[in-house]
This record gives structure tokens, sequence and C-alpha cells, in this order.
């Protein structure tokens, strides 16, 4: 919402439990979308944690529509043999820059990102107490590494959905080497859901409009669906290609099945049968007992 009260966009986020590559992990999916100046703009961030919040996988996406032209930023980093993998692009208008980076795991003890930040905060909230000198590391737009602090808002008093409710807050102030810091102001609900959240010098908050169903349910079991989990699907057209390699290499090695195919192709097209599985049924036994014959005479030859 802007300083007026406008609707500008929407923000929401969700985390469930779900299995990465068997592993079971947490799922966060955060997304904004509206228009600021009347350019078109969003950002969304998929993230895969452990139960410590440490990355797994994480998928950034950001956008803005301008009138001559468009900023795309794509991020992906994962996890392969204890190192981080970072790809990075960029396209201005139609030019694209392109970054690739890894730092082994053990450099990056205490990364926080865009997914996990998210879930860090609500944690502290749930606690209501922010601990001192909460210094993290991140990678900056620059992807080097540098670092991020937190620090508590305490409680205030706000208006959310129309009713007056107590809330906690926590800061977040993101470093950086080329260009200024920015800070992020996020208020929580006693169940741990955002109430707000503000960047310090934007005229935009995002504020809670619909307070979300309250359930006494536990964490439900969630069925594994392999096509969302990034590096399974990966695995999975690997796999692909490797079969179609090796059955395109058995079918070069045995050109008769070619021949065979083609001839029962060829005299079901001019017989035209009415029960197909009966006429290939009687079609290949007819090469059966032929090889029954070949198998008899060579052990009378014998």
């Amino acid at each position: 919402m802007s300083d007026g009260g406008r609707v500008l966009g929407e923000f929401s986020v969700s985390v469930e439990f779900t299995r990465r590559v068997l592993q079971p992990c947490l799922l966060l999916h955060a997304q904004s979308h509206g228009a600021i100046d009347g350019s078109p703009c969003g950002t969304t961030v998929t993230a895969y944690l452990t139960a410590d919040l440490e990355v797994l996988e994480e998928d950034y996406h950001e956008y803005i529509k301008l009138d001559n032209h468009s900023v795309e930023k794509r991020c992906h980093m994962v996890q392969h043999d204890r190192q981080m993998m970072i790809n990075k692009c960029t396209t201005v208008g139609e030019e694209m820059t392109k970054e690739c980076v890894s730092y082994p795991m053990s450099a990056l003890r205490g990364l926080v990102t865009e997914g996990s930040s998210l879930l860090l905060m609500r944690l502290m909230a749930l606690r209501k107490k922010v601990p001192e000198n909460m210094i993290f590391i991140i990678l900056d737009q620059c992807l080097h590494i540098n670092q991020t602090t937190f620090s508590e808002l305490g409680v205030k008093r706000i208006e959310v959905c129309g009713e007056v409710m107590e809330v906690f807050g926590v800061q977040r102030m993101v470093c950086s080497v080329k260009a200024s810091s920015s800070t992020w102001q996020c208020y929580f609900l006693d169940d741990g859901h955002l109430a707000s959240r503000t960047q310090v010098g934007s005229p935009v908050t995002m504020k809670l409009l619909q307070q979300p169903a309250k359930t006494d349910k536990g964490p439900e079991k969630v069925p594994l669906v392999w096509e969302e989990d990034m590096q399974l699907h990966s695995q999975y057209l690997e796999r692909k290609d490797k079969l179609k390699a090796e059955h395109a290499s058995y079918l070069r090695e045995q050109p008769e099945i070619q021949a065979l195919l083609s001839e029962f192709m060829q005299d079901l097209l001019i017989m035209k049968p009415d029960n197909i599985y009966q006429f290939a049924r009687e079609y290949f036994l007819s090469f059966s007992s032929s090889r029954s014959s070949d198998s008899n005479l060579k052990t009378c030859s014998t």
C-alpha cells in the first residue's frame, strides 16, 4: 500500500513441509507483484531449507517493466558436493549479463538468504526475543560475501484487519559493498504470521489485510511431487536422455528390428484385421515356430 492507503499490489508468503531428493525439508514460496509509479514490478522467491534453515536450493526472480525497457534479475543457488553453486542472469532491455560463482559450504556458515530470512525472523517473533549481536552473512548483489544484522524493534499495537492487535517487530539490515545498506522492518502476530513489512525509505508498506484461519492441525504429511523438485526433475531429464541414447544405440546394432516392425505394419495395413491382437499373435507366433524348427534341425545334425 502507498502512504495514502492506495493498494499497489499483493505480497504473499507460504511455507510447507516437503521432500527434496527424498530429504525432509521446508519449502518456502514468497511472491509480490504490483505497480509502482505505473511500472509493473514483482519478485518471486522459492527456497528449499533444512530444519536448521540451511539453504539447499533457492531461486530468486525480480523484474520491473519501464516505459522504454525492462529489467529482469534471476539468481539460482544450489548445494552440490558441499559447494554452493550460484548462477545469476541480469537482463536490461535486450542486453544480458551472466555471472557464475561457487563457494565451499564451510565459507558460508551462517548464510541467510531472502528465503531463509523470512523464516528466521518468524522464529524470533514467536520467541519475542532477538539475541544481541545477531550477525549473519549474505551474498550481495555482486555475489560477494557480506553481512546482515537483525535487531529487535519490540512490541507495539497496530491495526490489523480493522482490529488493533499487538505485534512484535524485527529489523533486518543488509550491507552492500557498492550500494547503500537497506533496512527492512517486519512485524509479526502472536502466532508468527507476518502483519506488516516495510523497507525504510520506501513509500510502500505491506500490510496484512486478512487474518489467516487458525487451525490446531499439526504438520501434514505432504506427498512427494517430483516434478516440482528442481533437482529430482533434473535427474529425471538426465536419466531420460541416457535411456533414449541407449535405446537408439541398440536399434542401430539390431537393424532387423526395424525391418520386422515394418513388415508387420505393412501386412497389418494390407489385411486390415478386425482383431489386431489376434493378428499380431499369429504373425509373431510364426517366427517362434520357425525358430523352434531351426533349433530342432541343429539338434538332429549334431
